[in-house]
């Protein structure tokens, strides 16, 4: 059978703006209220950045925490994933918010060229940031942008600094990064059963590759990830009205290749995540 489909949601992210979608949610209260429409509209996992009112990026644990307690409190169950990207902080400040326990992390296991800088990831900072998820029970999420990330994270887990079967999110459409090639994606998917047969993946596509990789994923078997962060549209013409739209998007197509989303339930047990902790 077919396993059910994981849809992550990455709601902001650190780059788009109100001027480039007026749904980009930006306050707390914003990103509460969109998290909880799109897990209504069947949205497992969120992906989480933070951002001050003036919509500059943060890694300050406090405005963390505070969208943590109120997405646990309206969308109960959901997959909490923080973001220990390099926009948000410099350095060990890019983990400072794992202190508060979510349920995942991003952790980028390789560094990597962006559109206009360097995405850098030092095996030291590398090793800190895995360090100190396993220290507070945080699952990774391995970003992998190229093949070397899928080798360093199976090799991290071999040596005890990643606990438990991996989970990659294949990411393709970054300019200067891998771009959307289906013949490299498969060659993907095929290397990680090869060197990680109980992994499970998830396809990120960027701009219009969001609903390619998400068709991609649905028809090899994997998770998809859909939000604002890396796309603002629902076609070439249509701005996006909401997170909870994509979410819908990706949840009608999951039925064209014979899949459905997953519950909150069978998506922490497919990421063997622990159940969620209910009032």
């Amino acid at each position: 059978m077919t396993p059910p489909c994981i849809i992550s949601v990455a709601i902001t992210g650190s780059l788009p703006k109100k001027k480039d979608n007026p749904a980009v949610p930006i306050s707390i209260s914003e990103q509460i209220e969109s998290t909880q429409a799109a897990y209504e509209a069947g949205a497992t996992l969120v992906h989480l950045h933070v951002r001050n009112d003036d919509e500059t990026p943060t890694s300050a644990p406090e405005r963390f925490a505070t969208v943590l307690d109120g997405i646990r409190k309206h969308a109960p169950g959901i997959i909490t994933q923080v973001s220990t990207g390099g926009r948000s902080g410099a350095g060990h400040e890019r983990g400072a918010m794992l202190s508060l326990r979510p349920d995942m992390a991003s952790l980028a296991t390789g560094s990597v060229n962006f559109p206009t800088r360097v995405y850098d990831n030092s095996p030291e900072l590398v090793e800190w940031l895995a360090g100190e998820m396993k220290q507070y029970g945080v699952k990774p999420e391995v970003e992998a942008f190229d093949l070397s990330m899928i080798f360093q994270a199976v090799a991290m887990q071999r040596a005890g600094q990643i606990v438990g079967p991996l989970h990659i999110q294949f990411i393709m459409g970054i300019k200067n990064a891998m771009p959307v090639d289906r013949e490299v994606f498969e060659f993907y998917v095929r290397t990680l059963k090869r060197l990680a047969p109980d992994a499970t993946w998830t396809g990120a596509g960027i701009g219009r590759a969001q609903r390619t990789l998400a068709q991609w994923s649905l028809e090899l078997g994997g998770h998809c990830r859909t939000g604002l962060e890396d796309n603002v549209r629902l076609d070439k013409d249509t701005l996006a009205p909401s997170n909870a739209a994509l979410v819908k998007q990706v949840a009608q197509l999951c039925a064209e290749y014979d899949r459905r989303p997953a519950s909150v339930a069978e998506a922490r047990a497919l990421l063997g995540l622990p159940a969620a902790v209910t009032a």
